[in-house]
């Protein structure tokens, strides 16, 4: 692309952002969607704004308009979607109800985001983005903040159930909201919402009865 093409492409961005029809909007919505299915397909290091352009049969000019590259639409989106599970963690967290409650209803919280959003937060996982180019740094940066206050979330619930004997003293709060963590995480391996027999709610009750049972006093 032609820094002159370029720079013309980048005025229309502009002006299709700066409008906000509906019709941007949906049509963003859908590059969004089609990125997705690319992504994890290909990964994201092995996708390109071509493979994109080829999911939603478009030619690769078209697809510019609504965006500059592939790592900015994955991380806008990723950023969204993380930043409203960091929220849902810490309600949940600083809610009136007992500790065990609250752990319950945040695993399975996480577990039926990781279904709705699928397989976004999947891909995300098991993508190595500990090391990202310097233009990405401070999404990067961000994202490991996020990720903290979902950890947090679950650290302080399980040290408050430990202050108050509602939960069973099993081990460091850390090692524990891990472990709580990857167990969902795991789920990546095998859990495909379109063929599961089970429902990402159902499986997230399933790891709270697990994981909890073994922390009830």
């Amino acid at each position: 692309m032609s820094r002159e093409t370029g720079s013309h492409i980048g005025r229309r961005r502009s002006a299709a952002k700066d409008d906000n029809s509906a019709v941007y909007r949906r049509r963003r919505q859908e590059i969004a969607e089609a990125a997705i299915r690319v992504f994890d397909r290909l990964g994201l290091k092995g996708a390109s704004i071509s493979a994109v352009a080829a999911e939603l049969n478009l030619d690769r000019a078209s697809i510019y308009y609504y965006i500059s590259s592939k790592e900015e639409l994955f991380d806008e989106i990723m950023r969204t979607v993380a930043e409203r599970n960091s929220t849902m963690a810490r309600e949940i967290s600083l809610s009136p109800l007992p500790p065990l409650q609250k752990l319950r209803e945040l695993i399975v919280a996480i577990m039926v985001s990781y279904g709705k959003h699928y397989p976004l937060l999947f891909i995300y996982i098991r993508e190595n983005l500990s090391h990202v180019p310097e233009e990405r740094s401070t999404w990067s940066t961000d994202m490991r903040e996020i990720n903290r206050t979902i950890e947090n979330a679950f650290i302080d619930i399980i040290e408050e159930g430990y202050a108050d004997g509602s939960l069973r003293n099993v081990g460091p709060a850390k090692v524990v909201a891990f472990g709580m963590l990857g167990v969902v995480g795991w789920t990546h391996r095998w859990f495909r919402p379109s063929t599961s027999e089970f429902s990402a709610e159902n499986i997230g009750e399933t790891y709270a009865d697990m994981i909890l049972g073994g922390m009830t006093p």
